[in-house]
């Protein structure tokens, strides 16, 4: 991982910033934490002074619906959830906004799922819409919509789901406020255990990682870290820290609390981020040797490295690319569908517009393709 700027520099440079909850931190003494919400606001209040653009992730509408219904424990089954977090969703941003108005902060609620952000169209809405929210001088609160999630907490805590949206937003610091506050060598609970202030391999770094579940959330050391990924190699650094009072003021204040991420020095171009992590392909085109070391050398894929076509996809659809050893290689948008592709596939490039009586383009233009 390539590191340029040192903590200090990327903290305050930071101007857009992503702030992800889970639910563990909005519960306290079985119930919502509310002096946790109320001194959130306080915090946010003081650095949009700074001109400074805050999004927010926010879980919890499982804890609030069970609060708000009084139930004594989680409900177990998908439908029971999905019915719990209705009712939690709307009492949650209830809240959020009580005590953000409270400090005269306008709040959007954004639902989304990963069905909705793989798809290319919906996913570009999803940010046009956070973008305007910002524009329009609101802090968004986004929650995956779980009353209509097919999987249960498909991002996992809403960890992949932050990492997502900082991608998306662009954003330039996303802070992940955890119970464990940050990555350490052992349990936490132990006394021998140290923590791992600052991160510059992650890959290093999970194997200090367990995945664990809590009574209301579903994420653990290792979901962040595998979402902190995804952020870092957008050039976006993330600190995982504690739940403690004003901790977001004493973070950008430069206070070396919890751990401290660091991001690649390239960054991904956002559909080619979308391709890699959000894309769901449609169909698969097998390639042979020659069209393999071209898209490796970084050209496009053309018709005459084609051997097979699988899958009914469109124009414009994504295609996954596997080799002759079977093995998937990358990702890419289709410039033709899979009628067209069985029809040309094998043929030389200027045999194309006879065959389909169209103007030839590329199977994959470089700029639509990811390489595993």
């Amino acid at each position: 991982m390539s590191v340029s700027l040192g903590r200090e520099k990327l903290i305050e440079k930071a101007k857009r910033i992503v702030i992800k909850i889970g639910s563990q931190l909005l519960e306290k003494n079985n119930n919502i934490d509310l002096e946790f919400i109320q001194n959130l606001s306080q915090q946010i209040e003081k650095i949009k002074k700074e001109r400074k653009d805050i999004l927010i992730v926010s879980s919890g509408a499982v804890l609030a619906g069970v609060k708000k219904l009084k139930l004594k424990e989680k409900p177990k089954t998908v439908t029971e959830k999905q019915a719990v977090a209705a009712v939690g969703q709307a009492y949650l941003m209830q809240i959020y906004d009580n005590y953000f108005s409270k400090n005269h902060l306008n709040i959007g609620q954004v639902l989304l799922t990963i069905e909705g952000l793989r798809e290319r169209r919906r996913y570009v809405l999803a940010k046009n819409t956070l973008e305007k929210l910002l524009e329009l001088d609101v802090v968004p609160i986004i929650n995956e919509n779980d009353t209509v999630a097919v999987e249960e907490i498909v991002f996992g805590d809403n960890d992949f789901l932050a990492a997502h949206v900082s991608v998306l937003t662009n954003a330039d610091l996303l802070i992940i406020l955890s119970t464990a506050g940050g990555l350490y060598t052992s349990d936490p609970s132990d006394n021998k255990a140290e923590l791992i202030k600052e991160i510059k391999d992650i890959d290093e770094a999970l194997k200090f990682a367990k995945a664990s579940k809590s009574k209301f959330g579903t994420g653990g050391m290792r979901s962040k870290l595998e979402a902190a990924k995804i952020a870092t190699s957008h050039s976006i650094p993330v600190i995982i820290a504690p739940k403690m009072n004003n901790i977001l003021l004493k973070l950008l204040e430069g206070e070396k609390i919890g751990s401290f991420i660091y991001p690649e020095k390239k960054k991904k171009s956002l559909k080619k981020s979308w391709l890699l992590t959000l894309s769901a392909p449609k169909g698969k085109i097998i390639i042979d040797e020659g069209a393999e070391k071209a898209l490796r050398e970084g050209k496009s894929l053309l018709p005459a490295g084609i051997k097979e076509v699988e899958g009914i996809f469109n124009k414009k659809d994504v295609v996954a690319i596997e080799n002759t050893s079977g093995k998937i290689i990358g990702k890419g948008i289709a410039n033709y569908s899979y009628k067209e592709l069985k029809k040309i596939k094998g043929k030389k490039s200027s045999d194309v517009e006879k065959i389909l009586g169209k103007k030839f383009t590329e199977v994959i233009h470089r700029d639509n393709l990811v390489l595993f």
